[in-house]
């Protein structure tokens, strides 16, 4: 398989797929040695999570420089994502005895009621390429913090970091054959869908999600799915600060090139400040630079999917069609690299794919809107409910918004953000099940209960 930089379109490695043959050996090591790692003290489980933080960020340049040459994220952004992922990885490892031990319910002269968290066994986790860090460490950090072992096949547009991720976990103490690596496009996924996992943890498109569920229904083991998002965020007419409002917005909609499953897709603004905010809007997009995701001070770079172009482009024509105005940008551009100049359009609505279906990628319709009845009937037009903001000086008013929006988020004040100890989790097509914060660290475990007489 070979790996292609999107910047360039050169070839940077070529690498070994997997097949059925070497799929089923990966899997039977794992199977034998998750009995051996379940018992294993979770304090010395602990230990091995925050000495692979220690590593990555001790090597982050260099795992900073693979990640930017295969998936096209700005350097600068992925240096940010390696530390971000391990303080998320920390926050797992030092809650997980407080969440993972025993849990005394009850405690009497004649009887003690306790749930005990016991590991699933062999998780599967087919992860994402736009944060294979990010993405990655909600999901096999406290699957192996639960005691499970893990088969986690990194997305074909993230190979390398996938590599370099359980290089990492080998070293900091996880034993080989608790941590295997699926190498391959499409097909590979598909076989690992077949094979007999005691749960499939999935981030990537709804489209593909929904095939893993249906396929793996019957398994009757967990199935949790980060899926898409069209999330919304809502400018009402109280804000302060209207500049810094659509500065911080903005970051929201563009950051890693648009490519974020909670990047902000859709924004309503209140009449009484839409103009100003559009201006300031358009001037922050305007201030950024573009180019090779190499180059020192780059915000906008490459798409690390080529295919990604033709939906940009589809989604602005059907949105100059039905009347939209392009403020900037609105097209590819020209040259070696996947590159989508960042695109402002106005005048848009509800009907155009623009606001109704996943962009991912460097482009955002502004829409004004002149009650908060309005914004809320409108954020709520969608399949997707991952996240939705609301920017005003009032909390009340925002969180009265935000509680009739169905999303797995609300963000008053702030947007494109997650933590590790809140769960992240989405609705309708944005998926189900959840990871982080406490009940994500649960959700890798069988709680069993214990009814104990004397």
């Amino acid at each position: 398989m070979h790996i292609i930089n999107p910047a360039t379109e050169e070839i940077i490695a070529t690498i070994q797929e997997d097949s059925i043959d070497s799929l089923a050996i990966k899997f039977g090591r794992l199977q034998h040695a998750s009995s051996a790692w379940s018992a294993v003290p979770l304090q010395n489980r602990i230990d091995i999570i925050e000495k692979f933080v220690f590593l990555i960020k001790e090597n982050s340049e260099e795992l900073a420089a693979i990640l930017t040459s295969e998936m096209g994220k700005p350097l600068q952004q992925s240096r940010n994502e390696i530390n971000g992922a391990g303080a998320k990885a920390s926050w797992l490892a030092q809650h997980a005895i407080q969440y993972l031990t025993d849990e005394i319910m009850s405690l009497s002269d004649q009887l003690t009621e306790k749930i005990v968290y016991e590991p699933l066994g062999v998780i599967c986790n087919i992860s994402a390429w736009n944060y294979p860090y990010n993405v990655g460490v909600n999901i096999f950090v406290p699957a192996l913090l639960a005691g499970n072992a893990v088969m986690y096949k990194p997305s074909e547009y993230a190979s390398l970091t996938g590599l370099q991720i359980a290089n990492y976990l080998i070293e900091a103490g996880v034993p080989e054959d608790v941590f295997q690596v699926a190498i391959g496009e499409g097909d590979v996924g598909k076989a690992l869908l077949d094979m007999p996992f005691d749960g499939f943890y999935f981030t990537g498109s709804y489209q593909t999600g929904q095939k893993i569920y249906t396929h793996v229904a019957t398994k009757m083991v967990p199935c949790v799915l980060e899926l898409g998002g069209k999330d919304p965020v809502y400018v009402a007419d109280d804000v302060v600060d209207v500049v810094a409002v659509a500065a911080g917005i903005a970051d929201g909609a563009f950051y890693n090139n648009g490519q974020s499953c909670c990047s902000v897709e859709r924004i309503y603004v209140q009449s009484a400040v839409y103009e100003e905010f559009v201006q300031a809007f358009v001037e922050e997009v305007n201030s950024w630079k573009v180019g090779l995701p190499t180059e020192d001070g780059v915000y906008i770079s490459v798409l690390s999917r080529k295919a990604q172009l033709d939906v940009l482009t589809s989604q602005v024509e059907n949105a100059l069609a039905k009347g939209a105005r392009v403020l900037v940008g609105g097209k590819r551009m020209e040259g070696k690299g996947n590159y989508f100049e960042p695109t402002v359009l106005v005048d848009v609505t509800n009907e155009m794919t623009l606001m109704r279906e996943e962009s991912f990628g460097p482009i955002i319709g502004i829409m004004r809107v002149e009650h908060d009845a309005d914004a809320i009937r409108l954020m709520n037009d969608t399949t997707y409910g991952l996240t939705a903001g609301v920017y005003s000086a009032d909390q009340n008013r925002a969180e009265a918004i935000l509680a009739l929006v169905d999303s797995g988020s609300g963000y008053w004040n702030c947007c494109d953000r997650v933590s590790a100890a809140l769960p992240w989790s989405g609705r309708g097509h944005s998926g189900f099940g959840l990871t982080l914060s406490h009940v994500g660290l649960r959700a890798f475990t069988k709680p069993k209960a214990y009814h104990l007489r004397k």
